[in-house]
């Protein structure tokens, strides 16, 4: 199953410079319910709620999300192999989650901080080209 970075969804739903593989969306996708949070947030300063909302109740449709339990939070106090911001934090201690239960996950991010944290981790990192 592959972990769906914010950045990753963004770059999508903005059609930014760097985008994913179309190829993505056909895999099985995970991530926090920060995902969704994240993406209105953004959107919503954008001021691009009208234009983009149903993208993202649609992206959304296909990412199983994962609430942030108790050992997701706590997990996401201890210090990682780099410093993250908060919100990276959790996310990453969502994948660690998933990996505890022995499923496995490839994250799939633009954050560079992020990717090396976890390449530290030893959590694969999925190739979205470019």
């Amino acid at each position: 199953m592959i972990y769906l970075d914010t950045s990753v969804a963004l770059a999508h739903l903005l059609a930014e410079d760097k985008r994913p593989p179309e190829t993505l969306w056909s895999k099985t996708l995970v991530s926090s319910r920060l995902l969704e949070y994240e993406l209105w947030t953004r959107i919503n300063a954008k001021g691009l709620r009208e234009t983009h909302g149903d993208l993202i109740r649609a992206l959304l449709g296909r990412v199983s999300l994962l609430e942030l339990a108790p050992v997701v939070l706590a997990r996401a106090l201890e210090p990682f192999p780099v410093a993250l911001r908060t919100l990276d934090a959790l996310h990453v201690a969502s994948i660690e989650f998933l990996r505890g239960l022995r499923q496995e996950v490839e994250l799939a991010s633009y954050d560079d901080r992020m990717l090396k944290v976890a390449r530290r981790l030893g959590i694969p990192v999925l190739d979205l080209g470019g």
